[in-house]
């Protein structure tokens, strides 16, 4: 029997953050005072990073923004290049942190740090106000759907902690996100060096009544999001181990994409359209009589119906679209240009589909964030929407219903190298 503190620590949620701003923002700093001050950070990493000043005095010894920058081409430019993964848990949560880099060189690490968020912080200058830079993370995160945001105006200790500042910088990028349709927005004044209103509140802001970084990340909610979303379960392996125990086991394996599956439930297998009944539910630990997203399971059905990898199973009356012309919105990573009539690989949940592209949209101007419409390739790092012809029926949801089901990844089929990722609009 686990203890009671075993059990609850199992429970606690998991929240999953990218962090992003201009160069110089503070970002790494920000994540290093969380890691620092919820005693995130192990003894050998901070003495790692200690300040060879002697002193031995909290946080004002340590570098907090090595304790994220990695690479050794990090810390001899003082910027970040590739995507950091930092781990840290409070009583209320535990969180995966992607620090991404600001440059807009490395905008596709930024996709990739996002992509698999449930919610970002943007990390503003309060000397800077909202820039160009600002506006194109923004439209990102719109674009890719993130339902959260936290902006963090940092460096408020640098203009006096200044109310009228914070205020302005709020109502611009309020607006802004507004039309990038991002609804769940929260701006709280910062100083990331200095500590005020990330953990703790501190004394120098008390004009702001509102939550502090840390707290704003334990409230936000990540439960049902994709439990919420119509089932869909892609199918990993068909397993049959034709033992002596289980002579006629026929199990199809896979992680629950979204939704809830239950014994019983009718179901239907795409893209072919055969039906029959969820039989069992079967895990390492035993059958279940419910299941839900993200947990990998094993179904059986009632009836012989033939399902193989990449197929996907999912409520007869639920089901989503299944089609050989699709539109997708696309982040190009490849050093190659995108261009029409090019042949790639889709890699979409486990089914993997020969495609060619046969017309770029438009590619959008990440800067003035327009649409040219006469675009004749996409290079690495741009964004555009592109329509693709499949050589065989995808199973898909848009992007904007389910976002689970509505991405997938573009792969060079010379060089199995991944060079594009895409959400289905």
């Amino acid at each position: 029997m686990p203890s009671s503190n075993q059990a609850s620590d199992q429970e606690i949620e998991l929240l999953r953050l990218v962090t992003v701003g201009s160069v110089d923002d503070g970002k790494s700093t920000l994540i290093g005072r969380l890691l620092y001050d919820t005693k995130g950070a192990f003894e050998d990493q901070l003495q790692a990073v200690r300040k060879d000043d002697g002193a031995d005095d909290g946080a004002d010894s340590i570098d907090l923004a090595q304790l994220t920058d990695g690479l050794a081409a990090e810390r001899e430019q003082g910027i970040t290049i590739d995507v950091a993964y930092r781990y840290f848990s409070t009583p209320k949560r535990k969180f995966i942190m992607a620090d991404c880099p600001g440059h807009e060189q490395y905008t596709r690490n930024m996709v990739t740090g996002a992509s698999t968020a449930n919610a970002a912080v943007i990390l503003i200058d309060a000397r800077k106000g909202v820039l160009q830079q600002t506006r194109r993370h923004t439209h990102i995160i719109g674009l890719l759907g993130l339902p959260h945001l936290i902006v963090a105006i940092n460096k408020m200790d640098l203009i006096d902690y200044d109310e009228a500042t914070f205020t302005r910088i709020k109502e611009e990028l309020s607006e802004f996100c507004a039309r990038q349709h991002i609804h769940d927005l929260i701006c709280i004044p910062i100083s990331a060096l200095a500590g005020d209103m990330v953990v703790d509140r501190g004394d120098n802001m008390p004009w702001y009544s509102g939550q502090t970084v840390l707290e704003a990340l334990e409230g936000v909610e990540v439960s049902g999001h994709i439990d919420e979303c119509d089932f869909r379960f892609p199918v990993q392996y068909v397993c049959r181990p034709q033992t002596k125990e289980l002579p006629d086991f026929r199990g199809f394996m896979g992680r629950i994409a979204s939704g809830t599956v239950k014994a019983g439930d009718e179901i239907m297998q795409l893209p072919a359209g055969k039906k029959s009944k969820v039989k069992e539910i079967v895990t390492f630990d035993g059958d279940l009589d419910e299941a839900f997203a993200p947990q990998s399971v094993t179904l059986t059905l009632e009836d012989e119906i033939d399902i193989s990898r990449g197929d996907i199973i999912v409520h007869a009356d639920k089901a989503p679209q299944i089609a050989k012309e699709i539109d997708a919105i696309v982040c190009w990573m490849g050093e190659e240009p995108l261009t029409p009539r090019k042949k790639y690989l889709i890699k979409h949940a486990t089914n993997t589909v020969k495609a060619m592209v046969s017309e770029i949209q438009y590619r959008t101007d990440i800067n003035a964030l327009t649409q040219d419409e006469n675009a004749e390739e996409l290079t690495v790092n741009e964004i555009g929407k592109i329509s693709l012809k499949l050589m065989s029926p995808l199973t898909f949801d848009h992007y904007a219903d389910n976002r689970a089901t509505g991405n997938f990844i573009i792969i060079d089929s010379f060089t199995n190298n991944t060079v594009g990722a895409a959400m289905i609009c």
